[in-house]
C-alpha cells in the first residue's frame, strides 16, 4: 500500500509520550529489527500529535536511536508518513518518521548553517 505523508507543521505540538524502544524483530531470539537501508536498529517512540483542542498518540518508527528524546519533551519530526496495513484479517496504520529529534532553539534563519 501507499505511504501517505503527514504535514507535521499543520500540529501546534508534538510532544515524547513514550521514550525510545528498540523494536524487537524476534521475541523468542531477542533479535531487534533493523532498516533495510541503513543497517540501523529500528527505534520505535510514542508521540503525542496536538492539534487545537484534540490530541493523539502514535507510535511512529524511526531509524537510529534518537538522541536526547524523553518523555515530555518537544520533538521535531521530520518526513512522517503513514501507511495502511492488513495481515490476516488485522489491520491498522503504521507510522514512521526519518527522524526524531528534540526541538530546540529556533530554527537557523535561511542562509546560515547548514543549507537545509
Amino acid at each position: 500500500m501507499a505511504s501517505l505523508p503527514i504535514d507535521t507543521a499543520k500540529y501546534t505540538g508534538i510532544i515524547c509520550a513514550v521514550p525510545p524502544t528498540p523494536r524487537v524483530a524476534n521475541r523468542e531470539t531477542g533479535q531487534l529489527r533493523v532498516d533495510r537501508e541503513t543497517g540501523k536498529t529500528v527505534y520505535q517512540v510514542g508521540l503525542c500529535l496536538m492539534a487545537g483542542a484534540s490530541a493523539d498518540v502514535v507510535n511512529v518508527s524511526v531509524a537510529g536511536e534518537p538522541a536526547g528524546v524523553q518523555l515530555g519533551m518537544p520533538v521535531a519530526v521530520r518526513d512522517l508518513v503513514a501507511t495502511p496495513w492488513e495481515n490476516d484479517g488485522r489491520h491498522g496504520v503504521a507510522f514512521r518518521a526519518a527522524e526524531i529529534r528534540p526541538l530546540s532553539a529556533p530554527a537557523t534563519p535561511a542562509g546560515k548553517g547548514s543549507g537545509q
